[in-house]
């Protein structure tokens, strides 16, 4: 299976040289075949594990505590518009 690693990249803002669009490239067309075979196994009359340390009901307290105010939260943006974060588009029409 192939991956567009350009576009991936370009989507996570990682700036890849031509090697590395190789590289990874290969890597993750290896990954993807892994899977591939993966899917292939049949599992049908293995028993699904769900948790695999015995421990059950491991939850926290609930409890409310104080958070930044919308004016602390964007503080500190590069861009804002209206009170909100301002990022780029990622579509090719924005």
């Amino acid at each position: 299976m192939k991956i567009d690693v350009v576009k991936v990249a370009k989507l996570a803002n990682l700036p890849l040289s031509s090697e590395e669009e190789e590289k990874y490239s290969d890597q993750l067309s290896r990954i993807l075949d892994y899977i591939d075979k993966l899917n292939e196994v049949d599992t049908k009359s293995v028993e699904s594990t769900f948790n695999v340390t015995d421990l059950s009901n491991t939850t926290r307290e609930d409890a409310t505590v104080a958070s930044l105010s919308q004016e602390e939260a964007l503080s500190n943006a590069p861009k804002k518009k209206e009170n909100f974060f301002e990022t780029k588009g990622i579509f090719d029409n924005e």
